[in-house]
């Protein structure tokens, strides 16, 4: 994966990834939604809704999302709507256990994810800045891009980094093979960051059918 130098030195933009295989994307456990009403338990003992924006790791999104022109207490950083949602007592959405494993190690860790499918991957992956490209987000809405940060492989956006997936790599029943991305900004440890990775990889292998593997990758 290539990051922009300019990006990586402004945002300080940095990435951990998962590489998954022989994968088998289904529902949910039982035993998937038992553990997640532990770590749910975990998290509300930890955080409040009022407590939560003044979190480091939080609060480094939120300082990207303004430096970028986005207001974050309009559109939350993704691991902090998720987190949002437990302290209100909302369920999270059940999606698929790929899905529904990274969205609970994203709210656990607070790490914006996204996951996206290795065999509609044409390309190196690349974060840089937009110019103009065609971009339709899961759920179907389209926009053209106008310099935002977005990973790209060699020819289509996969995301706008780090809050939007494109909805033609997202992760169905059909995905045998999958890349998981965290999102690093500007005010999140890289320690924090590869810790954050392991305990993902932790949480999908034991409950997502695969081999996985991690890489630290050197930027």
């Amino acid at each position: 994966m290539q990051i922009s130098p300019e990006l990586k030195e402004k945002h300080g933009i940095d990435v951990e990834v998962l590489y998954l295989r022989n994968l088998e994307v289904k529902p949910s456990s039982q035993e998937f939604k038992a553990f997640k009403e532990e770590v749910f338990q975990g998290i509300r003992a930890k955080h409040t809704l009022t407590s939560l924006k003044d979190h480091a790791v939080v609060r480094a999104y939120r300082d990207f999302y303004w430096r970028i022109g986005i207001d974050p207490t309009k559109l939350r950083p993704a691991s902090e709507a998720l987190v949002r949602r437990i302290l209100a007592g909302k369920p999270l959405p059940e999606i698929n256990n790929l899905v529904d494993a990274y969205n609970l190690a994203s709210a656990l860790t607070l790490i914006p994810m996204g996951a996206y499918d290795a065999e509609k991957i044409k390309g190196e992956l690349r974060i840089r800045t937009s110019q103009g490209e065609r971009f339709v987000g899961i759920g179907g809405k389209e926009i053209t891009t106008k310099g935002e940060i977005v990973l790209s492989d060699g020819e289509k956006i996969l995301s706008i980094y780090p809050y939007r997936d494109a909805d033609a790599t997202k992760i169905t029943t059909s995905t045998r093979a999958a890349v998981v991305v965290l999102c690093g900004v500007k005010g999140v440890d890289r320690d924090y960051l590869r810790q954050s990775a392991q305990k993902t990889l932790e949480i999908i292998s034991r409950f997502v059918p695969c081999s996985a593997s991690y890489q630290n990758l050197p930027l």
